[in-house]
């Protein structure tokens, strides 16, 4: 974000200089340059830091590390389970 936010400033610099300095020259093909290149670092940029975000755990790697956690001398209906969701291939006559 700050560095985002610093960017945006020198753009606006850059522009308020393009059209403010008299004569116009080459720095204000310089400071338009600024002012039209800098939005888009500044959002790749700003992308670019973020931290990357932290690595998704399968669900039956979870459970099984909670499961062996449970003492064993708790009841079976305690320890997490997996409930699995599949469809069945139909059978040729198209009964269930």
């Amino acid at each position: 974000m700050t560095k985002y936010f610093t960017m945006m400033s020198v753009r606006v610099v850059c522009f308020v200089l393009m059209v403010a300095v008299q004569p116009y020259s080459w720095y204000t093909w310089l400071f338009a340059v600024g002012a039209i290149v800098l939005p888009y670092l500044a959002v790749v940029i700003a992308n670019v830091a973020a931290p990357p975000a932290a690595r998704a755990i399968a669900p039956e790697r979870q459970l099984a590390s909670a499961a062996s956690e449970v003492p064993p001398e708790a009841p079976l209906s305690a320890s997490p389970g997996v409930i699995r969701i599949s469809e069945s291939p139909q059978s040729a006559e198209g009964e269930r």
